[in-house]
């Protein structure tokens, strides 16, 4: 699938470049994508069809930043909403990147900065992790003799504040396809106090928030799944699962195995090593954390820099302090004399707008 989504992706770079300096659209037939000179919706000929934002080859096992950061011109009836499902992101990601752009109508032509750039968490790179403060999950499936280390990256809905996702280490102890929910007692008596009574199960269907498929996890009645209701990946929504978008969900049963260890790790701050340039990204942290992590800062500073690659770089101490405190979870270079966050939003990629409003014709579009 990914194969095909890279050819994919490389026949429309040419087909875009042959159409110069005219103004080109993409509109959706019958499910597929198409190139249209006539539509509303332009491409202006310094944009190019996206980054493949979920799968990124590793050019080494110790490699901690990858992807890139993209901007989109919004259309008039976007939402983040629309654009999160279209990129592979979450909702909160683009509200974090994007301060003062109104979520729910960014506006005609507005750029929206696209997070799809990720410092690696620091843990070990086996099966799945999941950072609950950056909403995300990486997997790092086993290689095959002589193929390159991965990485596969989704957003995730977490747990609510009063209903948080655990941390700590645990393994997929099952799998399921199409499952039945059993609800919680608990989850039954706090819907029946909302005035919204759930009964004890609720059967396969477009009305099961588990949607088509799930992963059940050592810690009991905690799951990786999909949902009937996608515009909350990314968010703080659920009673302590994590929810994924339902193509993504699907794609990740197909890869993962029972047994396959879990790490659930919580890692607001982080940075990251990338072409000799220290990466450092930050999210605000979740509302039940009491950790310190401003305080913080200058030990994990001092611990990036013991890995430096020519031991003579520097950090830029006012970038660092405006990242803590900016919280865009971009990841922002740090080092004296290399470019800092402004200008490299500046010549950041310029993507195509592909949101569709058909989302699976958008997904056939990458895919």
């Amino acid at each position: 699938m990914y194969v095909l989504r890279l050819c994919l992706l490389a026949l429309l770079s040419i087909v875009l470049a042959g159409c110069g300096s005219q103004p080109t659209h993409l509109r959706s037939v019958d499910g597929k994508a198409s190139v249209d000179s006539g539509s509303r919706k332009s491409i202006r000929s310094d944009e190019r069809p996206p980054i493949v934002s979920d799968r990124f080859v590793l050019d080494s096992p110790d490699q901690q930043v990858v992807g890139r950061v993209q901007i989109v011109r919004a259309h008039y009836d976007d939402t983040f909403v629309d654009i999160a499902r279209t990129y592979n992101l979450g909702f909160d990601e683009l509200v974090q990147a994007n301060p003062g752009v109104d979520p729910w109508l960014p506006g005609a032509g507005t750029e929206v900065i696209l997070p799809t750039q990720f410092v690696l968490p620091d843990a070990p790179r086996i099966g799945i992790v999941l950072n609950v403060a950056a909403k995300r999950l990486f997997y790092f499936p086993t290689p095959e003799d002589g193929e390159p280390e991965i990485v596969v990256t989704y957003p995730i809905g977490i747990g609510r504040y009063d209903w948080a996702t655990p941390l700590g280490e645990t393994e997929v102890v099952s799998k399921a396809t199409n499952p039945v929910w059993y609800v919680p007692a608990s989850i039954r008596r706090e819907s029946a106090e909302a005035g919204d009574p759930l009964p004890a199960t609720v059967s396969p269907g477009p009305d099961n928030p588990l949607g088509k498929h799930v992963l059940g996890l050592g810690m009991k009645s905690y799951l990786l799944h999909g949902t009937n209701k996608p515009a909350g990946v990314g968010m703080r929504v659920s009673h302590g699962c994590v929810r994924l978008f339902p193509r993504d969900m699907e794609h990740l049963f197909e890869l993962v195995e029972i047994g396959l260890p879990v790490r659930i790790v919580n890692q607001p701050f982080i940075l990251g090593w990338l072409d000799g340039d220290l990466y450092f990204e930050a999210h605000p942290p979740l509302i039940e954390d009491t950790t310190d992590w401003q305080d913080l800062v200058p030990s994990l500073i001092t611990a990036a820099m013991i890995q430096q690659p020519n031991g003579q770089a520097a950090v830029h101490t006012s970038r660092v302090q405006n990242a803590a405190e900016e919280q865009l979870g971009l990841p922002v270079p740090v080092l004296k004399g290399t470019r800092n966050m402004r200008a490299t939003l500046r010549n950041a990629m310029r993507v195509i707008n592909i949101v569709t409003y058909d989302h699976l014709a958008a997904v056939q579009l990458i895919e």
